[in-house]
């Protein structure tokens, strides 16, 4: 048998991907296994099926399940180690590490905290691409959430952070669309952000972050069925990733705007129970709820987005759900 430890330690690495086949007369079954090079422990394993009269198609489903799960178990182990090994570092993937996290928070303190550890990298690496788009994208989740500024010029930061961004972006799927997202939702130059985000797919088709920003962007141009299938992908590629409730609550938004309500009631749901910090699903929830005439329902959801996001308004920026949230009973600013 393979001895993992000694291998990762041969190649100086931390994760190792391993992999084996069995074959049962036409059928072929792939194991494929990510370990921390360190203990040996497994992170993640799946077994594939398929046909060898299909090897082809076979061999794309193999490397979707791999390309889209090795990145974001590894990135996660990450996290975790960065948080054990270096709580007050502000070394450069660290930084990157602990303020991705924190943004995933969906929290106004995460965020504020992630914007605190990017400014302190810019400081030493101000060109640093994964710096910048990540300053880029605390920026603008605070704006799109409405959670208080930290001063009058957070747009312009947010845009300059944006652009400076793609100047060393280098492909960088990631740092594209967190880049295309602040050009979307902050700069409102939606031909320029949706090709940066199209690039971004193109770069890394399999990457759920990437992937659930396109449905976001399609979305804001109105090309709802083109977001759906971006989100039920999203969906598909991986339910369990700790972004997968946006990828549900952009199948809500779009469901509202087609006036299939309940389907909206059911994916906003699912996105609640996954975080129930994200805001924008109880917008969905109300404004579903109150299409469908379940008013006493619609308020309740009003209150708790009250209690979650205190001096909340109607955000100016989701089109159709408006009118629902306004039967809901939730004020205007």
């Amino acid at each position: 048998a393979v001895d993992v430890r000694q291998v990762a330690k041969e190649l100086d690495v931390r994760y190792v991907l391993q992999g084996s086949v069995r074959r049962s007369g036409d059928r072929l079954r792939i194991t494929a296994q990510l370990i921390q090079g360190s203990t040996g422990a497994h992170l993640w394993a799946q077994n594939l099926d398929g046909a060898l009269d299909n090897v082809f198609d076979f061999q794309d489903r193999i490397t979707e399940a791999v390309a889209t799960v090795v990145g974001p178990e590894i990135e996660w182990a990450e996290i975790e180690r960065s948080r054990r090994e270096r709580p007050g570092s502000i070394a450069a993937y660290d930084v990157y590490l602990q303020a991705r996290a924190k943004i995933l928070s969906e929290s106004k303190r995460g965020n504020a905290e992630a914007y605190a550890l990017l400014t302190q990298g810019l400081a030493l690496e101000p060109d640093n691409p994964q710096f910048l788009a990540h300053a880029a994208w605390a920026l603008e989740h605070r704006i799109t959430m409405g959670w208080p500024p930290f001063g009058p010029d957070d747009r312009e930061r947010c845009a300059d952070f944006a652009r400076r961004g793609l100047e060393h972006a280098a492909g960088d799927a990631i740092v594209m669309t967190h880049c295309a997202m602040a050009l979307l939702q902050v700069v409102r130059d939606y031909d320029w952000g949706m090709a940066v985000l199209q690039s971004a797919v193109d770069a890394n088709p399999n990457n759920l972050t990437v992937v659930t920003s396109a449905g976001v962007g399609h979305l804001h141009c109105g090309s709802v069925e083109d977001a759906l299938a971006c989100f039920h992908r999203a969906n598909r590629l991986m339910p369990r990733d700790q972004i997968a409730h946006i990828a549900l609550c952009g199948i809500a938004h779009a469901h509202v705007i087609l006036g299939n309500y309940e389907e909206a009631l059911a994916s906003a749901s699912r996105a609640l129970a996954r975080n129930p910090n994200f805001d924008a699903m109880l917008w969905m929830l109300a404004a579903a709820s109150a299409y469908l005439g379940r008013m006493d329902e619609a308020r309740r959801f009003v209150e708790a987005l009250s209690k979650l996001s205190p001096g909340v308004t109607i955000p100016e920026r989701i089109g159709v759900v408006l009118e629902g949230l306004r039967l809901a009973g939730l004020e205007e600013g």
